[in-house]
């Protein structure tokens, strides 16, 4: 292990502060506080070469330690309490914990590292997992200020017309950029050389890119320096990227990990969508032109005809793990285990421990040989719930495990749930929230909004959404265009986009009621996936999408009741898309549509230039 030792000379860091958000910058080591006391290392102890000073408190550390345990051992032999102590026993105690505190913050452990020297984890001290070798950058003249996520040492004030970038020097490819293209801000050399040497240390592989936000304690900044490491890394420009106007503080840990910017997605609203008697603007985020616009145009036939009605079937999301036994006879006999209604009660006590809202409904058992699939179905409150399940099911696996000892756990998860794959169980037995949702269109507004007839309709969708989809093979895929509002819908609200493939299963129908006259729309949907806790849903943008429906964070009153609205409103907004994009093609108008909408008229050369 390499170990530069630090600077013994004290130095003074530049006061200059952030321009975004006013909080400064992180310093390097041995910064000298407003009080003027120094900031040392465990290794800065004594004036002495590295070696002689870590010797000097291994031996003293030793020492003392055999003195005291021999004293201990005298007094205990010759009833003596062991809290009398002279002052030779009390010097070897002050030199032992001296020793200890040293040696302990000499090799990074944090919490004694803290009393040895307040503010000292600012260093870049960091082992790479390939060589193990530390590196810690030598200290120089050039200081940077504090950051506000490490506070220890730093109590100044920003001064209020100061600007820096926290970024590397200009570049040929620019970093970080106003969204607004503000004038760039200005940049000193302190911060700017600063940044510059953890760069090169990315860039030649002795800092991981993914320690960056842990020894940097700034988000913002950690995901500037990588972006900037990628593009000389990899040559290629990240210019149109967008770095600020986003809190990478909201994702550390919990949505993305190595940010280097945030794609824009525009968000449209449809609506409102008049749905069980309350009206909803859907917010939907897509690249897709002419889908915001024919989704509207659904949700208004919807409302002049009355509206539609949503009613919840089932609400329980679903972990299917796989055991294997020596025999199938083995297997067999767990399956009817854990399918007896006595005993059931007993796991799903198991299970219901692992969270307040969890609870087990059901467990449904295959068999492939001497293999079981066991799959858990539960509630899981306004959460989607996959996190909640899989908690559970590990308990009851722990405790079957007591009474089944030869079983052997493949994997918590054997597919037979079936999480983000098209899977039949899914359509026949559903999974997380299943809707059917309905509404009856009058001929009037067939006519004058949908601009076609319901019979021309109803054969259309008989065709095409349901021969034309079996005649495919299709598996859960007996609509036109489900998956597109699912889609949008889930990327404005935070939910999982992965999960819009099992949450677009639907078959819609449609038929001709009162004489002919008017149309009959239903979209049955078994397995929408959704919840308003957790995950993306905490996001600022995605949060107030959510807040927009009502249906923001958890139901205190009535768990569970947040998300299960918000399936419905998932399943009222693909009743609408269904209904204007059937109308589209019916009418002839879906070519003509689209080259409108989603065709741009823009000259994209001078766009580009």
């Amino acid at each position: 292990m390499d170990v530069s030792r630090r600077s013994e000379k004290p130095v003074y860091p530049s006061k200059v502060f952030a321009a975004d958000d006013e909080k400064p910058l992180k310093p390097h080591k041995q910064q000298k506080q407003e009080d003027n006391t120094l900031l040392l290392d465990a290794s800065d102890a004594l004036p002495l070469p590295l070696y002689l000073t870590n010797g000097l408190f291994f031996t003293m550390f030793f020492s003392v330690m055999y003195f005291l345990l021999s004293r201990w051992r005298e007094k205990i032999r010759n009833s003596t309490p062991l809290h009398v102590v002279t002052l030779s026993e009390l010097v070897a105690i002050v030199s032992l914990i001296a020793s200890m505190i040293y040696l302990l913050g000499f090799f990074g452990i944090g919490f004694v590292q803290t009393f040895v020297s307040r503010g000292n984890n600012d260093s870049w001290d960091v082992e790479d997992e390939d060589d193990h070798e530390q590196f810690i950058l030598e200290e120089d003249s050039r200081r940077g200020p504090c950051a506000t996520a490490t506070t220890l040492g730093c109590a100044v004030p920003p001064p209020p017309t100061r600007q820096v970038a926290v970024v590397a020097p200009p570049q040929p490819t620019k970093v970080a950029m106003s969204m607004a293209e503000k004038p760039a801000p200005l940049v000193t050399p302190a911060a700017s050389e600063e940044d510059e040497e953890i760069i090169k240390s990315v860039v030649e592989g002795k800092m991981p890119s993914y320690l960056l936000e842990s020894k940097l304690g700034d988000c913002k900044r950690a995901a500037s320096i990588r972006k900037e490491a990628l593009q000389r890394i990899t040559g290629k420009s990240l210019e149109g990227l967008p770095l600020e106007g986003f809190n990478y503080e909201s994702i550390l840990g919990q949505c993305c990990e190595m940010p280097i910017g945030y794609v824009q997605i525009p968000v449209g609203i449809a609506g409102p969508l008049l749905l069980n008697g309350t009206e909803y603007s859907v917010p939907m985020a897509t690249t897709e032109g002419c889908l915001v616009a024919s989704t509207n145009r659904g949700c208004k036939a919807i409302y002049a005809s009355g509206g539609a009605t949503a009613i919840l079937l089932r609400d329980g999301m679903t972990r299917a793990p796989c055991v294997r036994f020596g025999t199938a006879k083995r297997a067999a006999e767990l399956k009817f285990h854990v399918e007896d209604p006595i005993k059931f009660e007993t796991l799903a006590n198991v299970f219901n421990q692992s969270s307040r809202f969890a609870r087990l409904q059901r467990i449904q058992c295959a068999i492939a040989g001497k293999n079981l699939y066991m799959r858990f179905v539960c509630s899981t409150g306004d959460a989607m719930g996959m996190n909640m399940v899989s908690k559970g099911v590990q308990n009851v696996l722990d405790y079957l495990q007591n009474e089944y000892p030869d079983m052997d756990v493949i994997g918590i998860s054997g597919n037979y749930c079936s999480d983000k794959k098209p899977a039949a169980i899914n359509w026949i037995e559903g999974r997380g929230k299943s809707v059917v949702c309905e509404a009856i269109i009058t001929e009037e507004v067939v006519k004058k909004v949908l601009k076609t007839e319901v019979a021309a309709l109803v054969e259309l969708n008989m065709l095409k959404n349901l021969t034309g989809s079996a005649m495919a093979g299709a598996l859960g895929g007996f609509n036109a265009h489900a998956s597109n509002i699912v889609s949008a819908v889930f990327i404005a609200t935070g939910q999982d986009p992965a999960q819009n493939i099992e949450s677009s299963h639907c078959i819609t129908m449609m038929e001709a009621v009162n004489d002919g006259k008017d149309l009959h729309i239903s979209v049955t949907m078994p397995s929408i996936e959704v919840g308003t806790v957790g995950g993306g849903t905490q996001l600022a943008s995605q949060s107030a999408c959510l807040n927009l429906l009502g249906v923001k964070g958890a139901n205190r009153e009535v768990p569970g009741s947040n998300a299960r609205l918000l399936a419905t409103i998932v399943a009222g907004s693909v009743l609408a898309g269904e209904l204007s994009l059937m109308s589209a093609i019916s009418a002839g108008q879906l070519v003509k549509s689209h080259m409108k909408y989603n065709r741009s008229t823009k000259d994209v050369t001078k766009a580009s230039s």
